[in-house]
């Protein structure tokens, strides 16, 4: 793990106690292969699985690299949009211990338990203390939510209409020349439902109401461990083993995503305490 997000990681555990920071293996190499497979693109969309250790690493390694050489590039996170405001706020704060109080005092971090689907975690945390750590080094980053509020659509399609909506806003608003990356779950970042998905998954996704614009869909997959899912409880879910395999690129039309990519593992992360 490179020196600048292991500091970051650290730092960021401190706002909830103690916290062990996920072995980064395989980390570097999958977002050199993003970046390699997205090319050009200027909105790259990754499809997680919620609650994770490994993505928020792959996502500031992205961020890293992506901002070499005084290149602007922005952050996308599935949180609510009354969040921003505390996200440019800590972005700009030394980091200190009132900075990382302040980040996580809104009802959307305070949940008292772990009935949640993962978004809130150390790990998370970490991430946007990465970025704080890059701003901090001169940097042009910047992260914003682009979700509703919990709670607020009456129904997933409306839900991800309006992330779009919000999406291309952000994306609208940032330098010609900045590039956008954007974490989402895995069925948001699909471009259109897999052939065989039920019917209460067909309905139009956040990434299909966004191809006009420069996207570059990715699925972020691993070959071993566990995800964090709600299927009543929430709870650690295992993935099914596979072998090693490269990245998998998809050119049909009706394609689901451009590419999917296999991370090693990946493992639960700390969600935040109370």
């Amino acid at each position: 793990m490179k020196r600048w997000l292991w500091m970051a990681v650290m730092a960021a555990s401190m706002m909830c106690g103690a916290a062990v920071a996920a072995p980064a293996g395989g980390v570097d190499d999958t977002a050199a292969q993003i970046v390699s497979l997205a090319g050009d693109h200027r909105l790259v969309v990754l499809g997680e699985y919620h609650g994770t250790a490994e993505t928020p690493l792959l996502v500031a390694e992205l961020m890293e690299r992506y901002s070499r050489d005084n290149a602007p590039v922005r952050l996308g996170l599935e949180l609510p949009m009354s969040e921003n405001v505390a996200l440019a706020r800590y972005l700009r704060s030394n980091g200190d211990a009132a900075a990382r109080q302040a980040l996580r005092s809104s009802p959307f971090w305070r949940v008292k338990n772990d009935q949640h689907d993962g978004r809130r975690s150390r790990d998370m945390l970490a991430l946007i203390e990465a970025l704080r750590a890059l701003r901090a080094q001169g940097r042009d980053v910047g992260v914003a939510g682009y979700d509703v509020e919990t709670g607020s659509a009456d129904s997933s399609e409306i839900r991800d209409a309006a992330m779009a909506t919000h999406l291309r806003q952000q994306f609208n608003a940032v330098p010609a020349t900045a590039r956008m990356l954007v974490l989402t779950g895995n069925v948001h970042a699909m471009r259109s439902p897999m052939p065989d998905a039920p019917p209460e998954m067909k309905q139009r996704t956040m990434a299909a109401y966004l191809l006009d614009l420069p996207l570059y869909s990715v699925r972020v997959e691993a070959l071993r461990g566990q995800t964090w899912g709600c299927m009543s409880p929430c709870r650690a879910l295992p993935l099914l083993d596979r072998p090693a395999r490269d990245p998998v690129v998809e050119t049909d039309a009706d394609r689901s995503y451009d590419a999917w990519v296999f991370l090693p593992q990946l493992s639960v992360g700390k969600l935040t305490d109370p």
